[in-house]
This record gives structure tokens, sequence and C-alpha cells, in this order.
């Protein structure tokens, strides 16, 4: 399943995240620091959505209360929610 999430408050304004049940198995940026962006997604790549929220959540950025990361663990779950729904 693929899910489009729009981030808040950080350079990347779009991620998508492909779930094979409750794992990662995509994940692409929209914006945002084209190397780090680049490197989340090979790192997440096989986690489930829970240990991506437990590696990532609450990462903030330049002093912002979130950053790319943070937001990705927000997508996770919200893809994850929206297929069980």
């Amino acid at each position: 399943m693929s899910y489009l999430y729009k981030t808040k408050g950080t350079c990347s304004t779009l991620i998508e995240v492909e779930l094979d049940g409750n794992v990662v198995k995509d994940v692409k940026f929209t914006g945002g620091c084209n190397g780090n962006l680049k490197a989340i997604p090979k790192l997440v790549q096989g986690l489930t959505v829970e240990q991506v929220e437990e590696k990532l959540s609450g990462i903030s950025c330049s002093g912002r209360p979130t950053s790319c990361g943070d937001q990705l663990a927000k997508a996770c779950r919200a893809a994850l929610d929206a297929q069980n729904a």
C-alpha cells in the first residue's frame, strides 16, 4: 500500500510511504536535503512502523520541533492507520 503524507514544519513537503503489512517497503521524500533524504529511506527499509517510530519520533532540526525523520515516523503511522481502517 502506498500512502502520501503532507509534511508539517520541514523543508521536505511530501513523503510517500509504501508498506507491506506493518513493514516499510519504500520511502520517497519530495524536497528537503537531498543527501539525508536519500539515506533515510535506505536505513528504514525493512523496519516495522513501530521500529521507525522508536528510532525517529521526536527528533528536531535547526531549532524546529520536528524534522524529516520525525515526520517520517508520523507518515508511517498514518499509512498503517489508513491501511488498517
